[in-house]
This record gives C-alpha cells, sequence and structure tokens, in this order.
C-alpha cells in the first residue's frame, strides 16, 4: 500500500512540476515520419512535454527505396503537389503549443507536413519544429514555416541526425530545457 501510494504521489508531483513548466498550456505533438527515425523523436518529446500525439499520414505510401523517395520529394517540391493526408485534427484550437516533426526532404519539411499546417489556422500559437536529416540539419524549413504560418510565433527548432535520433534523449532534454518547456 505504501508503494502504490509514493508511487501516485510522484506522478501527481511530476505532472504539477510538468503544469508549472508548461504553464498549463495544451501541447501538441505532430510528425510526418518515413523511415521510423522522426517517430523515435516525436515520441521522445511527447513523454517529455505530456503532449499529445499525432501521426500527419499520407493516403499513398512513400517507397522505402531512399533514392525513389529523394526523387519523389524533389518532383514534390517543384510541383507544389499536395498529398491526401489519412487523418485530420478535428480541433487545432484546443492546443496552444505545437510541435511539429519531419524527416528534412531537399532543404525543407515533406509536402505532407505543408498540407497538414494549411488545413489550420496557428494563428497566435507557438510552432516548436524538429527534424531528422542526414547533414543539411533544418535547412530553409524554419523560413518555409514563418512564410506559411506568418502569425505563428515560429521557435528553435530542434535538427537530430537521423542515424542518432534513436540515442537523442540528452539533446532533447537540452533543447527542451532552453526553450523553458522542462526544468
Amino acid at each position: 500500500m505504501k508503494i502504490i501510494l509514493i508511487t501516485i504521489l510522484t506522478i501527481f508531483m511530476s505532472n504539477i512540476q510538468l503544469q508549472s513548466q508548461t504553464n498549463g498550456k495544451k501541447i501538441l505533438v505532430a510528425y510526418f515520419s518515413h523511415s521510423g527515425n522522426t517517430r523515435s523523436v516525436a515520441y521522445d518529446i511527447c513523454k517529455k512535454v505530456d503532449g499529445e500525439f499525432f501521426e500527419i499520414k499520407t493516403v499513398k505510401q512513400y517507397t522505402a527505396d531512399y533514392n525513389t523517395v529523394v526523387e519523389q520529394a524533389k518532383r514534390e517540391q517543384k510541383s507544389d503537389y499536395r498529398p491526401e493526408l489519412k487523418s485530420k485534427l478535428k480541433d487545432i484550437r484546443q492546443y496552444d503549443v505545437i510541435f511539429i516533426g519531419f524527416p528534412n526532404w531537399w532543404g525543407t519539411y515533406p509536402q505532407a507536413v505543408k498540407v497538414f499546417l494549411s488545413q489550420y489556422d496557428f494563428s497566435g500559437k507557438t510552432i516548436i519544429p524538429f527534424c531528422t536529416h542526414e547533414g543539411s540539419e533544418l535547412g530553409r524549413s524554419v523560413a518555409d514555416l514563418k512564410k506559411l504560418c506568418p502569425t505563428s510565433n515560429i521557435q528553435e527548432g530542434l535538427p537530430i541526425r537521423g542515424s542518432a535520433s534513436h540515442n537523442s534523449d540528452r539533446q532533447i532534454n537540452d533543447w527542451l530545457k532552453k526553450l523553458k518547456i522542462i526544468k
């Protein structure tokens, strides 16, 4: 019984600490992942900020072949292709802070992320980008976010090398502390 009470008290206290750090703001962690790297980072962020998790999925899946998907991403950006998404959020208005995650494709976020961001009004919302990459870091994605969501508060993003995405706990913690999301 004593262990159960201590566990409940620990959970309660960590929720109080998290509430004080995020000032009671409701957080969404939305992400698009091709290989699973971005999903891994999104999951870690979501746990740390006590956010809600939302995967941006396209109706038509991308091929697993790296070279093919790279060329497809390039064509999609050039033509401003808008892939159909599988699901939508019911109401974006309930969220104050939106973490948006993606793999860096040709220097910015994939077109699926562009479609997601275009579906909602992010006016007054805080948007915090994070991406996985293999050398290009955030590229021009932050500038592109500012163009697409000009009335949002775009915060400093986090680039994580895809090959290190499953071992990025310290990097995520340091970034969230710098943003004053966690202590």
